[in-house]
């Protein structure tokens, strides 16, 4: 048997696959013309929902920032307290 190799690239492994180099710009494409669609087709549920979003993100932060986290609930004594 008679094996001939290309030189430069020993059993193929420098080259790429075309359908992996394509993969990425056809995925980008893609997923940019269907969220242009959705926001064309759905732009007033979007922007209606918008202040129940905020409302949602803001409610854990308030949460977190005026109540100190989760450390001290349950523990109410004056000693705790410091002047």
């Amino acid at each position: 048997m008679n094996h001939h190799h290309h030189e430069g690239s020993p059993h193929g492994q420098d080259q790429v696959k075309p359908s992996a180099a394509r993969f990425w710009p056809v995925l980008a494409v893609f997923l940019g013309i269907a969220l242009f669609l959705l926001w064309e087709e759905h732009q007033a549920h979007i922007i209606g929902a918008l202040p129940w979003v905020l409302i949602l993100v803001l409610c854990p932060l308030m949460h977190l920032f005026m109540h100190g986290g989760h450390g001290r609930h349950g523990r109410h004594n004056d000693s705790d307290r410091e002047y």
